[in-house]
């Protein structure tokens, strides 16, 4: 009997690459927080969330091709779908959107969001390993 590792770990480990994809996106919002004509980004974790548990519930979608010249279509990946604009709050002369206290709250709550989702998948992992023993 083989064990499923897309069920058996559930979302917590989209989640988790999902939080590091995110975490890279606000290094660069606050590595550029003095470029002029800078707009920030930031990515939707409810919204991945909801697509990631769709695609569970309903299969992913993907596609074939039936002759050899046709070019492999592919789907955007799960960064560039949900990666947005951020609204600024405080208008600047130099059109630049970042908000410095903001991209830094927003990575803290992220990094604790990573490190959640570490500890779950690490007790996940941690089950497994208990079923595999047999303990």
């Amino acid at each position: 009997m083989s064990i499923s590792f897309d069920s058996a770990l559930g979302i917590h480990e989209k989640a988790l690459a999902f939080r590091a994809q995110r975490s890279e996106v606000l290094a660069n919002n606050i590595a550029n927080a003095d470029t002029p004509g800078y707009k920030a980004r930031d990515m939707d974790f409810s919204a991945v969330l909801a697509q990631q548990a769709d695609k569970a519930k309903n299969g992913s979608f993907s596609m074939s091709t039936d002759n050899s010249m046709h070019i492999g279509a592919s789907v955007l990946g799960d960064t560039d779908a949900t990666l947005m604009y951020r609204n600024a709050s405080n208008p600047s002369l130099d059109q630049n959107t970042v908000d410095a206290q903001v991209e830094q709250a927003d990575y803290a709550q992220n990094t604790v969001g990573f490190e959640a989702s570490f500890t779950l998948l690490n007790q996940k992992f941690k089950g497994l390993m208990s079923a595999i023993k047999g303990e």
